[in-house]
């Protein structure tokens, strides 16, 4: 194969922006294009290897300039994109890819999946998510509601808007009380918050998952285990939330501390609290709906997407 030796002067952007702390940005190119060879010397970067894949890496090191002049800013999520455009549109320009429809991608999965807003109301819950406090994302089972929400929490935790990720579901009791089922705490809890699990595993590498879960960045815990704690810096999410009780529902939206955000989902139809007790959903929501900082998301039967 030929080798070609490509030398790039940045004159217009800041090093440690483009590069990252540590050049932790420059470090993942490297590790997404092994035959490149990328010697950074303030503005000055040398690539040596295969002609086409150094030509890439030139077109990834552009609009990673571009992102940085426009956003003032780089993000992991930012690099992680571009890169994942690079790959999939091989013969196309990042640019001309990322500006192609691809800008609406929430995150890439291991596979190399694009995880992006499918329906109307998944579309409402992103850009609600990303201007408001607290979303209230409330409809039927299958219309992506609790994988739209992982996903958004995952893109945020991996650009470093939030330090870490608190997913949560009341854990009801259906015919059978926690004590008396078998195992220890976890054994006896991991059923209810099973679909967390199942979402986060299709969106992170399982390493880096299980990492993230042994030093608490990310925590999966039942409703009840929130009480008495402040979550700042965090991305919080309670699923199933048409089953958390007035109270409880009190109670999870005075856990949020300085720069967190959360999402809320729900199906009021489906709750399985006793017949007399009122959903802390419904009841939030009809409060908080016209309070500054609240969306409101009401996704519908043509929001389905589960076969």
């Amino acid at each position: 194969m030929p080798v070609a030796e490509t030398r790039l002067s940045i004159d217009n952007a800041e090093p440690l922006l483009l590069f990252g702390f540590n050049d932790i940005y420059l470090r993942r190119i490297e590790a997404a294009f092994p035959e490149v060879a990328i010697t950074a010397r303030g503005n000055a970067v040398t690539l040596r290897g295969e002609a086409a894949a150094t030509a890439r890496v030139e077109q990834v090191l552009g609009e990673l300039v571009r992102l940085l002049h426009r956003n003032g800013n780089l993000t992991e999520n930012d690099v992680e994109t571009v890169l994942a455009l690079s790959s999939v549109h091989s013969g196309t320009s990042a640019r001309e890819a990322y500006t192609g429809g691809s800008r609406d991608v929430i995150l890439f999965t291991p596979g190399g999946g694009a995880v992006k807003a499918k329906t109307p109301g998944q579309q409402e819950l992103v850009e609600a998510a990303r201007t408001k406090d607290i979303v209230f994302a409330m409809g039927p089972a299958g219309t992506g509601k609790t994988w739209t929400s992982v996903a958004l929490a995952v893109a945020a935790l991996k650009s470093r808007q939030v330090k870490k990720i608190v997913l949560s579901r009341p854990a009801v009791e259906a015919g059978e009380r926690l004590g008396f089922l078998p195992g220890d705490l976890r054994e006896k809890i991991d059923p209810y918050l099973r679909p967390l699990y199942d979402a986060l595993e299709e969106m992170l590498p399982r390493e880096r998952l299980a990492t993230a879960m042994q030093d608490g960045t990310i925590e999966i815990a039942p409703l009840a285990f929130m009480r008495g704690r402040t979550l700042s810096g965090a991305f919080v999410i309670l699923d199933e939330a048409q089953n958390a009780t007035v109270p409880q529902m009190k109670m999870f939206l005075t856990r949020l501390g300085l720069a967190s955000r959360a999402i809320v989902t729900g199906d009021a139809t489906q709750t399985d609290l006793p017949s007399r007790a009122v959903s802390g959903l419904v009841h939030a929501r009809d409060t908080l709906a016209h309070v500054e900082g609240i969306g409101i998301v009401e996704f519908t039967k043509r929001d389905v997407v589960r076969h």
